[in-house]
């Protein structure tokens, strides 16, 4: 068995996002199976924090800091007519560590997270390429585009119309691309047919996202003493989770409070709503206690603040692939409102799983109706956790990693 080198846009350690748990679970499982060889990114000290624990898994190892700021980023963007993504992640120590790797260890396959990371992968490698490019990243600027205006709009479109060109580039150039769900998948197949005509010698395939169900259980965790005190008779307490310094989160929580919480204060007069995610921008910060809102920023542990809840609530409006925000709310048994883009590509039945609404009013009257029906909320909660723990495993989700990097059987993987 050759050795992989794994190349990834953040260092996939701690797994407290969605693209981190996403990206750590697959490296974990690939270290079982072969040397790993990982270049990542650093966000912030946080993240090199993690590099022992890193660095005990990989074979080797680089974690560079990505300095690089947005305008110069933007700049080299309009100067060499690439969209932002790429030169937002190019270094040339990456580059040279790259080289070096595959000049010095016997690399037989080279796994790269996310398109922006594939501009490192050598045109003269022959050996074996599969690019997780998790979502569809250009239908996702294209949406930012076709909303926003002015030079950012514009910026948006631009950078959705180089994406879709650059992801049609990376699908001809690797064995296999991956994509978070079936619907992304059949999204990006569809898409490839317009932009590259013998899209079908392309292999796009789906691995979807899991939990670990283990850790994330309700008899497990002791519910956060800030939210497990009731604000007062009538609640519910209401949670949103997610990296709050990212656009399709913070459009949700700004959707949740100006159109969703009012109508069911309306109703509810104690209903609150609490916010629970990193890096939340001023906008939201300063609305924090009023209203029944609260912003709590980073916390440790997620888990906790689950458990104190009564419910999710995920009205996203511009939403990629599967939401690990959903996922874990349902291994939690909590009851989930959610909008039918936060629901794509997990399976799970409407009114019985979780409530799919799309409309303001439609995903406020759910949650009332919940919050006063505590035994059919009850009833969706444990339900909800049946089915991830039937559906929505780790292991489940990376049962076929063995085959895609040439290995003969096909070995479940204990990625918990």
């Amino acid at each position: 068995m050759g050795e992989i080198l794994f190349l990834a846009h953040r260092i996939p350690f701690p797994p407290d996002r969605g693209d981190k748990i996403r990206s750590h679970n697959l490296f974990k499982a690939l270290a079982r199976l072969a040397p790993v060889h990982l270049g990542c990114f650093a966000d912030d000290a946080a993240d090199h924090a993690c590099e022992q624990e890193m660095a005990a898994l990989a074979a080797s190892h680089i974690l560079l800091d990505r300095g690089k700021s947005l305008p110069i980023a933007g700049l080299q963007a309009l100067a060499k007519r690439q969209p932002l993504s790429l030169t937002a992640f190019h270094d040339r120590r990456m580059a040279g560590w790259v080289n070096k790797v595959l000049r010095s260890r016997p690399i037989e396959t080279i796994f790269v997270f996310s398109g922006q990371m594939a501009q490192y992968v050598p045109e003269d490698f022959r050996g074996r390429l599969i690019v997780d490019l998790v979502d569809v990243d250009s239908a996702k600027f294209e949406a930012y585009g076709a909303r926003g205006s002015g030079f950012r709009g514009w910026m948006e479109r631009r950078e959705g119309r180089l994406l879709r060109a650059e992801e049609a580039r990376i699908a001809w150039r690797a064995d296999r691309t991956l994509l978070v769900s079936k619907a992304e998948a059949a999204l990006f197949a569809a898409r490839l047919d317009e932009a590259m005509p013998g899209r079908s010698t392309c292999r796009v395939e789906a691995v979807g996202n899991g939990i670990d169900s283990v850790l994330f259980d309700p008899a497990r965790t002791l519910p956060e003493p800030r939210l497990a005190v009731k604000e007062g008779a009538g609640g519910p307490r209401i949670v949103f989770t997610g990296q709050m310094d990212y656009a399709p989160n913070i459009a949700a929580v700004e959707r949740a409070i100006t159109r969703i919480l009012p109508r069911i204060r309306a109703r509810l007069p104690r209903a609150s709503l609490h916010v629970v995610g990193r890096n939340p921008p001023p906008s939201l910060l300063s609305r924090h206690g009023r209203d029944g809102i609260h912003v709590w920023g980073r916390v440790e542990d997620i888990r906790p603040w689950l458990a104190a809840a009564d419910m999710a609530l995920v009205p996203l409006e511009i939403a990629r692939g599967v939401q690990n925000k959903v996922l874990e709310a349902m291994g939690m048994e909590l009851p989930v409102v959610l909008s039918p883009g936060a629901a794509t590509g997990i399976e799970a039945e409407h009114g019985r799983h979780f409530f799919v609404a799309e409309s303001d009013e439609a995903l406020a009257n759910a949650v009332v109706l919940l919050a006063e029906d505590p035994q059919s909320a009850r009833a969706m909660g444990l339900a909800a956790r049946e089915w991830i723990l039937a559906h929505a495993s780790w292991q489940a989700a990376l049962a076929s990693l063995p085959r895609m990097i040439g290995l003969q059987t096909e070995n479940l993987i204990d990625a918990a």
